[in-house]
């Protein structure tokens, strides 16, 4: 509360938190795919700044605070963190292995080569509203053209398949382990990590190669693991085997893409990755494009595999995956990475074992969780797998908004501060990360949970989109899903923190809560709603989760940490949520008033998107006068864009 002294962080011996110091193993987070801004570049690192500034206080062993006072530290007095803009109060020091000192001259975050967080951020950000933009243009062409119907969902189930096997086999533990490993073999290394990031990539491409392998010989089960071996009016387990062969190869091209992310991100070089994805895009766009325009259908019964709009379909989108991992390549060569294969093994793999069994374990989870929903939704109602897909798909374009771009930016740099044992700094990362979110996703989810159905009309009505309802239907499960969005978010976040932290074990930990969570209300779905509805129940009971996932990760880090700032977090959560729900209500309100004296808004994406404008422009300053009168800190910069320079943080 503003003025008000905060709790004293609890303080523990310096034996009892090994984590807490440098490792000499790395360990590592996940990123997602990518996404965008509202703020410039300069302003989120003004807001970094100013969160670096707010906590000063180091944990260290008590051989630390020696080598501290040898160097000049004053003893007797320690920092005690300050969330607000107030000095550092200080207060008592205590004699204990673990001591609290004050930094003389607290090192700066680190930064990837240089880069900002915000700079950073922003440029992915820059980049991933475009990748997301033509994604969903992607999305809403696909469901134009095949409908949300029996190909669509059998599309979507193999579509699927390359990207969860990938994960299964070796994507989790790239994406979570490797950037760490590479930023400490670039530092430590004498070649600058050269040899090993050969070594890596060799022996990860043949495991990718095989994996692929492996994958296509057995389509057939995978298919029928995910969607049963029965041929139904909602779910066609051949026609699902004949896109997975197609499809299946994109797991050597998702595995080298993300190595080769990996390793231009640990060099501090976000763009190519970042932009990637819009190529893909571009290609599967121009493929339905040719899909349009060949003659004839796909056909179900029987299924033919030399069908022409079949392989058109699989593999122009493998195309479009492939392009995606192979345009790194000259970022790559700009950066000094040596192609030719390097066979050997290196220590840190062998030792990094431990993580990737932990992540291997969180991935499989998360499978069951995935496997569950797919199949409750090909055995209710026809497209329900392909409008559930939807609906989540379209739910995390928020989230890539801001949250991929900035923990993408802050991996490095929190890996970069665990392994230096400054764990203050991944504090301030992950508070400041919770609180950015919060301010930029609650009111998006207001606004999806009240114009929900508009939305899927607006954007999925088109040619085929709205057979049977389809497009309504998917509205509507964004709708009773939006309450997600935040949790979600805050989730993934925590568990970034646990993996630059070398634990791997809390987040599976935590997935299998949120699993054990999800399939009993997924499984509860079809016993107590009509089948037409059970795609709305799959949806609710999948952010249900994460709101499980939320607390029971907030509370693990504050177990690990201690004091995380919780209270400041929730205060913003809270007066976010009243700004957001009455600027939704208002919306609402004007939307069905305007309704009322045009005699009704009528059907069609038109009248949606005349709705979904109309609430946008009235909830906007609505909610940011709300903002504005909470004095919310986080959006600094917008109140300096709309009133000047009069400064509007919290006391």
């Amino acid at each position: 509360m503003p003025g008000a002294a905060l709790p004293t962080t609890p303080l523990v011996r310096g034996a009892d938190l090994p984590t807490l110091r440098p490792q000499p193993m790395p360990g590592g987070l996940s990123p997602d795919q990518a996404p965008t801004q509202l703020f410039s570049g300069a302003e989120l690192r003004a807001a970094a700044a100013q969160d670096e500034a707010a906590m000063q206080t180091r944990i260290v062993s008590g051989t630390g605070v020696r080598a501290a006072l040898r160097a000049g530290a004053e003893p007797g007095t320690q920092a005690y963190p300050w969330l607000g803009d107030s000095p550092t109060e200080l207060i008592p020091a205590i004699t204990d292995d673990t001591e609290l000192l004050t930094r003389p001259e607290a090192p700066a975050p680190a930064q990837p080569k240089g880069r900002s967080l915000g700079r950073s951020t922003g440029m992915m950000a820059i980049a991933s509203l475009v990748s997301r933009v033509t994604g969903f243009l992607r999305q809403i062409v696909l469901v134009a053209v095949l409908s949300l119907g029996i190909v669509n969902s059998s599309y979507t189930v193999a579509n699927t398949l390359p990207n969860i096997v990938y994960e299964l086999l070796l994507g989790g533990v790239l994406s979570s382990v490797m950037i760490p490993l590479l930023v400490r073999a670039q530092r430590d290394d004498p070649d600058g990590g050269a040899t090993y990031t050969r070594k890596l990539l060799t022996v990860a491409g043949v495991a990718l190669l095989l994996a692929t392998i492996v994958a296509m010989l057995a389509a057939g089960l995978l298919t029928r693991l995910y969607l049963g071996g029965e041929t139904t009016a909602t779910a066609n387990p051949d026609l699902a085997t004949a896109f997975a062969w197609l499809l299946l190869p994109q797991i050597f091209f998702y595995g080298i893409g993300a190595l080769f992310g990996a390793v231009l991100n640990s060099k501090g070089v976000f763009g190519p990755f970042a932009w990637a994805p819009v190529l893909n895009n571009v290609v599967v766009l121009v493929v339905l494009g040719v899909f349009v325009l060949v003659p004839g259908e796909i056909s179900v019964n029987p299924v033919e595999m030399g069908n022409t709009k079949l392989l058109v379909l699989g593999i122009g989108t493998t195309l479009g995956i492939a392009v995606q991992a192979l345009i790194l390549l000259p970022a790559l060569r700009r950066v000094g990475v040596s192609f030719k294969p390097l066979f050997g093994w290196d220590p840190r793999l062998r030792s990094a074992g431990g993580l990737a069994i932990w992540v291997v374990g969180y991935v499989l989870i998360g499978q069951a969780g995935y496997i569950v929903t797919t199949r409750v939704a090909a055995a209710a109602d026809g497209g329900a797998v392909a409008i559930y897909s939807n609906a989540w798909l379209l739910l995390q374009v928020p989230y890539g908004v801001l949250g991929v771009s900035l923990l993408t930016a802050l991996m490095p740099r929190m890996s970069k501060a665990a392994a230096e044992g400054r764990i203050d700094d991944v504090v301030i990362d992950l508070s400041l990360g919770s609180r950015l979110s919060t301010v930029f996703l609650v009111p998006i989810s207001a606004l999806l949970t009240v114009f929900g159905t508009e939305v899927g009309v607006a954007l999925f009505s088109l040619g085929h989109g709205d057979r049977d309802g389809g497009a309504s239907t998917l509205g509507a499960a964004l709708a009773v899903s939006a309450f997600g969005l935040l949790p979600y978010a805050v989730t993934l976040l925590q568990l970034r923190v646990f993996y630059a932290l070398t634990d791997s074990r809390t987040p599976t930990m935590i997935q299998l809560v949120i699993v054990v969570v999800k399939i009993p209300m997924l499984l509860l779905c079809p016993v107590l709603l009509p089948p037409q509805d059970v795609v709305l129940g799959l949806a609710a009971a999948n952010s249900l989760s994460f709101v499980v996932g939320a607390i029971v990760g907030q509370w693990l880090l504050a177990r690990r940490l201690g004091h995380i700032a919780t209270g400041e977090v929730l205060r913003t959560v809270g007066t976010t949520t009243l700004s957001s729900v009455v600027g939704a209500i208002v919306a609402y309100g004007v939307v069905l008033g305007i309704g009322h004296l045009l005699g009704g808004w009528g059907a069609g994406a038109g009248s949606a998107w005349a709705q979904l404008v109309l609430a946008l422009v009235v909830a906007a300053p609505v909610m940011l006068a709300m903002l504005w009168v909470f004095r919310q800190r986080e959006l600094e910069p917008v109140w300096r864009r709309l009133g000047g320079s009069r400064s509007r943080s919290r006391a």
